[in-house]
């Protein structure tokens, strides 16, 4: 008999798994219940308990739900693709792409035939297939993915250490994912499919934000192109999975990779820097999402910008801050320094209005010590001139209202991630980020990896608020991204994960992030230039914060 601790109340069972005690006090939520919690460890359904304990659900309105969620749907797509047109059919998770996941198929699509695969997912669904959790040696389960030939899933298993491998299977479909999973097709109602053209589409869910909506697409002109760049140029070099970067690192030419990684992202600067100059443009404005590696992006440019005869003058939004006692405070009693009202937007637009009228005008530094701006800097912009502008709101169409918008360039900057770990499970781009900030979060400020952790789900809130939404105001997409980059991560962050003990709340987060780390080989850092983006995070960097 074991008492158990749910949502307030205490219940005392002896049946064996959690789904069969939620059956037995008939337990009803909003949303699907796909994994559970007991006593802080995730669990799934099927598992039994261990004890006494405190239980919690995740559906997909949480994030480790979501992520359960959104690889069940993919397991689904790829059963209702090869139960439909056979075997040999196949997807390929490219990348994320507006609340959902850009998918391509090795075989030809229409309108007519996206509407078969959904009506099959459904029919998946309904039918309430039981997802089976099986442990394998690495060995089989290499023999067994080069037998269907899929070459991707083998050669990543050649670099995993591990003796034995947790497979799932729905129908006739064995697959690995890199998170726990429901035990049946029944809670994967919420989805939709959006045709993109013969060999492309795009799978849509409900995210922890939209409240168990299935978003509408909409169509990220500039991001897709970014996409589309670096899927071009990782074809051209033959980089797609992380088997194929490893590869690399054990044939011992990781070197001239970087090499090639950082003279492809100069040359895009170069070009970028020639057609600001080209369009005669005033004022450049640079926003992206945490740990983009916006600093060193925007000095980059600067130098590229003179390179070519411009004359950038950098300024910051933060500088323009209201005084402390006038920032607006969140539903917590906190500062809100992220909402657009922590800004003082009239004197910030009558500052870069006169700037680029050709008048001087004196600018104001933010005291973050006294919460208070301080008028000292008289600047005017000379022939040539380009301001140079950072902040989380500059891409948001209520700034810089009195400029005229020819005369401004607005450029999203994101880490868009294009290496997969193979054909079904993509690397996140915000998993990418995340790893970025836990090693300068330590490495500049001293936070540990959980402190990092913690505030991760209040940092992509906000993005979710001042940033994403105005994604498509840009004019040009920068993808910050470098594919070896993981490699060099994984040497830095591993030891601050490991340091998470497994009595703390982000052991499963932890544990997560080094299972999909230990996917790629170590990569030195030596050969990094110290102008490389990857240097903002672990330091070395040639261009000072």
């Amino acid at each position: 008999m074991a008492r158990i601790k749910l949502e307030g109340k205490e219940y005392e069972t002896s049946v064996k798994t959690i789904e069969q005690f939620l059956a037995e006090i008939g337990y009803t939520s909003r949303f699907p219940v796909l994994l559970a919690k007991y006593n802080g460890e995730i669990i799934e359904l099927n598992e039994p308990f261990k004890g006494d304990g405190e239980l919690s659900l995740l559906s997909f309105d949480t994030k480790e739900g979501s992520r359960a969620y959104i690889n069940s749907l993919v397991f689904l797509l790829l059963v209702a693709v090869k139960e439909s047109f056979g075997n040999s059919s196949d997807i390929a998770v490219e990348h994320s792409i507006d609340k959902g996941l850009y998918i391509k198929t090795n075989f030809n699509i229409t309108n007519e035939i996206l509407l078969d695969i959904k009506n099959k997912m459904l029919e998946i669904v309904e039918e309430n297939r039981r997802i089976r959790k099986l442990t394998v040696s690495r060995l089989d389960a290499i023999r067994y993915f080069k037998e269907i030939r899929d070459e991707s899933k083998a050669a990543n298993l050649k670099y995993n250490t591990n003796t034995y491998i947790t497979l799932y299977k729905l129908g006739p479909c064995f697959d690995y994912f890199y998170t726990k999973m429901p035990v049946e097709t029944g809670c994967l109602r919420k989805f939709d499919l959006t045709y993109i053209n013969n060999n492309a589409l795009v799978l849509r869910f409900p995210t922890i934000y939209s409240d168990g909506v299935v978003p509408e697409y909409h169509n990220h002109e500039s991001m897709m192109k970014a996409f589309d760049k670096s899927l071009e140029w990782n074809s051209i070099i033959g980089i797609h999975n992380a088997s194929d970067l490893n590869k690399v690192v054990s044939d011992g030419k990781i070197n001239d990779l970087i090499r090639m990684c950082e003279n492809n992202f100069n040359s895009e600067i170069l070009d970028l820097a020639k057609r600001i100059k080209k369009e005669d443009k005033k004022v450049v404005l640079m926003a992206g999402p945490s740990s983009s590696g916006k600093t060193t992006s925007s000095k980059k440019l600067c130098l590229a910008l003179q390179s070519v005869g411009a004359k950038p003058l950098v300024l910051s939004m933060d500088d323009f801050f209201v005084e402390r006692v006038d920032t607006p405070k969140g539903p917590d009693g906190k500062y809100d320094f992220e909402c657009l009202e922590a800004v003082d937007i009239p004197l910030f637009d009558k500052s870069i209005k006169e700037l680029v009228e050709g008048k001087e005008v004196v600018l104001p530094v933010y005291n973050f010590v006294t919460g208070e701006k301080e008028f000292k800097r008289k600047t005017k912009m000379e022939e040539g001139a380009v301001l140079v502008i950072e902040g989380i709101h500059a891409l948001d169409n209520k700034v810089l209202t009195k400029v005229d918008r020819n005369k401004k360039f607005k450029i999203y900057v994101c880490p868009l991630t294009e290496l997969n770990i193979d054909n079904h499970n993509r690397v996140s781009t915000t998993d990418n980020r995340l790893l970025r900030r836990i090693v300068r979060d330590q490495r500049t400020r001293g936070k540990t990896s959980e402190y990092t952790i913690n505030a991760w789900k209040d940092v992509r809130k906000g993005e979710e608020k001042n940033i994403f939404p105005y994604q498509d105001e840009s004019d040009y997409t920068l993808n910050t991204s470098m594919l070896y980059e993981i490699g060099v991560i994984k040497t830095y962050v591993e030891p601050l994960l490991y340091n998470i003990d497994e009595e703390s709340i982000y052991y499963d987060e932890a544990k997560r992030l080094l299972n999909f780390l230990r996917n790629f080989l170590e990569i030195p850092a030596d050969a990094l230039p110290d102008d490389s983006i990857i240097r903002e995070f672990i330091g070395g960097s040639c261009f000072k914060d």
